[in-house]
C-alpha cells in the first residue's frame, strides 16, 4: 500500500520538473534546431571608397597650372614692356584737360561716358571698347595688301601692258631686231626711282589709314521737362558720321535701364532715317552737334580712348586669371 502511494505522489512531482525544465529553456535553443534555421545566409558586405574621396581628386594642382601661370606672366611683361598702361598718353591728357567734357571711367566695364552742361542742356556721350574687339578678321584680310598683291597677280597676260609700260622694269622690251631696248630711266636704281617712292608713300598713308577704326558714338542731349535727343553716331577718320536722330518725350527712355522702359521706346516713333532728311536738315544737324563739342577732335580722340582702355583692361584680365590659377 505504501509503494502504490509513494508512486502515485511521485507523478506529479516528476511532471512538475518535465513542465518546468520545458519552460526554462531559453528561445534561442529553439531556434538553433536545424528545423527552425534559415536555409540561406545573408552575403558579406564589402566597402570601397567613394570616388570624391579618392587620393587623385586631392591633388594640389594641374599638371597645366605651372606652364599656363608661367606663360600669361610671360604676355604680362610683354604688354608692360610695349606700353604702360598706367600712363595715360599726352593726346588724352590734353583733350581732357582742354576740352569741355568730363571723363566717367569705371575699371573693369566696357562703356565709357563724357559729360557736359551746355546752356540748359545735358549732354552725355558714351562708346564702347567693345567697337575694337568686334573687328573681325575678314575686314582685315580684305585691307591686306599683300593679298591685293595676289590678286594682281592673277591677272592673265595678256590683260597686262607691255614690257614698256611695266612700271618699275629695267629693261623696257625688245626691239624688231632682238636687241633690248635700254630706257634712260634703267640707270636709276629701282628704289631711288620717284615713281616707286610716290607709290611706297601712298602705301604707308593706307597703312596709317587702315590704323583707323569705326567707333559709335551715342550722343544723349536732355532739356529738363523737354525730353532728349538721341543721336548715334560713327567717329572715324577724324570724321563724325551722323546714322540716327531719335527724340523722345521721356528722357528716361532715350537710356532705358528696365524691361517695362525698353518694351515703351519700341513702340515709339522716333524719327525717320537720318539719309531720308533734306540735304541741308542734314548739315544744320551736324553743325548743332558741332557747337557742343561732337566735332573732329573728338572723333580722333575716342578710338585713341578706347585702343588705351582695352590696353589696360587686357592687363588687368590677364593679372585676374594668373591669379586665379596660382590660387
Amino acid at each position: 500500500m505504501i509503494a502504490i502511494r509513494s508512486f502515485t505522489r511521485s507523478i506529479p512531482r516528476s511532471l512538475s520538473r518535465l513542465s518546468a525544465s520545458s519552460t526554462r529553456r531559453p528561445l534561442s535553443s529553439l531556434c538553433q534546431s536545424p528545423l527552425l534555421q534559415q536555409p540561406w545566409k545573408a552575403a558579406p558586405s564589402f566597402r570601397y571608397a567613394a570616388f570624391s574621396t579618392s587620393p587623385k581628386a586631392y591633388e594640389k594642382e594641374g599638371e597645366m597650372d605651372q606652364e599656363l601661370s608661367a606663360k600669361i606672366d610671360s604676355e604680362l611683361q610683354m604688354e608692360k614692356e610695349m606700353r604702360d598702361s598706367d600712363e595715360i598718353p599726352e593726346t588724352i591728357r590734353d583733350y581732357l584737360e582742354d576740352g569741355p567734357f568730363e571723363l566717367h571711367d569705371t575699371p573693369g566695364q566696357e562703356d565709357v561716358c563724357l559729360t557736359r552742361r551746355y546752356g540748359n542742356e545735358t549732354i552725355r556721350i558714351t562708346f564702347s571698347i567693345a567697337d575694337l574687339n568686334s573687328l573681325t578678321d575678314e575686314d582685315r584680310f580684305t585691307e591686306d595688301p599683300a593679298l591685293q598683291d595676289e590678286d594682281s597677280d592673277s591677272i592673265p597676260e595678256e590683260g597686262q601692258s607691255g614690257g614698256a609700260q611695266s612700271k618699275g622694269t629695267i629693261n623696257q622690251g625688245r626691239s624688231r631686231g632682238g636687241n633690248i631696248n635700254v630706257a634712260p630711266e634703267d640707270a636709276v636704281a629701282p628704289a631711288d626711282r620717284s615713281e616707286l617712292a610716290d607709290d611706297e608713300s601712298a602705301y604707308n598713308e593706307d597703312a596709317d589709314a587702315d590704323a583707323s577704326f569705326p567707333a559709335r558714338v551715342h550722343v544723349t542731349i536732355e532739356k529738363a521737362g523737354h525730353g532728349a535727343l538721341q543721336v548715334e553716331t560713327v567717329a572715324q577718320d577724324g570724321m563724325i558720321v551722323i546714322e540716327n536722330v531719335y527724340y523722345f518725350p521721356n528722357a528716361e527712355l532715350a537710356d532705358a535701364k528696365t524691361a517695362d522702359q525698353d518694351w515703351t521706346r519700341r513702340g515709339l516713333y522716333t524719327g525717320p532715317p537720318f539719309g531720308n532728311l533734306d540735304q541741308d536738315l542734314q548739315v544744320m544737324l551736324e553743325r548743332y552737334l558741332d557747337e557742343r563739342g561732337v566735332n573732329t577732335a573728338l572723333a580722333l580722340w575716342v578710338p585713341e580712348y578706347i585702343d588705351f582702355k582695352e590696353q589696360r583692361e587686357y592687363l588687368t584680365w590677364l593679372a585676374n586669371v594668373k591669379s586665379f590659377v596660382d590660387a
